[in-house]
C-alpha cells in the first residue's frame, strides 16, 4: 500500500475472510466510535 493513514483519514473498506466460511467488512461490521485492527505477520 503506497499511502499512509494519518490522523483523521478514513480507513479504506476491507473485507476479511474468517474461519467457518464467514466474512467481516471493516469498518462497517464493527460497532462503536473507536475501532482497532491489529495485523500480525507471522511465519510458522
Amino acid at each position: 500500500m503506497p499511502h499512509q493513514l494519518n490522523a483523521g483519514v478514513l480507513f479504506p473498506d476491507l473485507a476479511l475472510s474468517l474461519v467457518g466460511n464467514k466474512s467481516l467488512r471493516f469498518p462497517q461490521d464493527l460497532e462503536g466510535r473507536y475501532r482497532i485492527a491489529l495485523f500480525y505477520r507471522g511465519h510458522w
